[in-house]
């Protein structure tokens, strides 16, 4: 019975992946890959079955939808729905990069965007509703070519990387990577977010300990680039969240 129960809901987890959006399933950071959480995995844990440990946070996103703007203040914004702390961390050095490997994106439209927040101590027990994020990472739209940071994920084999702030100090992150889907922002609330979080280590001799925004404070559903008209030549825009930090 168990093993049929497992098929059955890995059929159901692989059928709501080819059918749903995308999320971050890997990571290479300064040139060495990790598996991040896979939505596989929640079937595996219901059925007792041990899963390989991850930097990537567990999350309960299984149709891999959204976070909708009137949820802005909820805590599923800051690592996405019922996240919990991984165990495990990758590692960086402070000017290295940080390269998110996406399943299959569908959405063009749209700002992708990267944050980090030190755990001040260990992440695998940190609470992440203190968790205080500084953008390090943002791209918005090309006006010359009307070219969306999501479209170049795309292109990119559905990836994007993120150079860590030179003088970013040493500790133990929570890397917060995000693609804001903005296909629906004409209507208020309209937009959609995708956030995913993963433990980084970062390493070096940096100094710079940013202050940072509660994850529950980094946006609201009328910021003018979560609500707003997509369909036209857009001249300028203003990516969401708190300014960015470049160290």
């Amino acid at each position: 019975m168990l093993y049929v129960l497992k098929i059955a809901g890995l059929l159901s987890g692989f059928a709501s992946t080819a059918l749903g959006h995308g999320f971050v399933s890997g990571i290479v950071a300064n040139g060495v890959y990790t598996e991040g959480w896979q939505v596989s995995f929640w079937y595996d844990i219901v059925n007792g079955v041990t899963i390989p440990q991850t930097p990537g946070w567990y999350e309960e996103e299984l149709d891999l939808g959204f976070v909708p703007p009137d949820e802005y203040q909820d805590p599923n914004i800051i690592c996405h729905k019922n996240a919990v702390n991984a165990n495990v961390s990758a590692t960086v050095p402070a000017g290295g990069t940080v390269e998110f490997q996406w399943t299959t994106w569908p959405h063009s439209i749209g700002p992708v965007l990267t944050y980090v927040a030190n755990c001040g101590g260990d992440c695998k027990s940190v609470d992440k509703k203190t968790l205080e994020f500084v953008k390090i990472d943002e791209s918005g739209i090309n006006f010359s070519t009307q070219e969306w940071a999501s479209g170049v994920l795309i292109a990119n084999n559905n990836s994007w990387t993120t150079t860590v702030p030179k003088t970013l100090a040493p500790g133990h992150y929570v890397f917060r990577h995000e693609i804001i889907a903005c296909h629906g922002a004409t209507s208020l609330d309209g937009a959609q977010n995708y956030p995913f979080c993963l433990n980084i280590d970062v390493t070096g001799s940096g100094t710079a300990n940013p202050t940072g925004t509660l994850g529950v404070n980094l946006y609201k559903e009328t910021d003018p680039g979560i609500y707003f008209n997509p369909y036209v030549t857009l001249t300028n825009y203003t990516i969401p969240g708190p300014t960015l930090w470049t160290g």
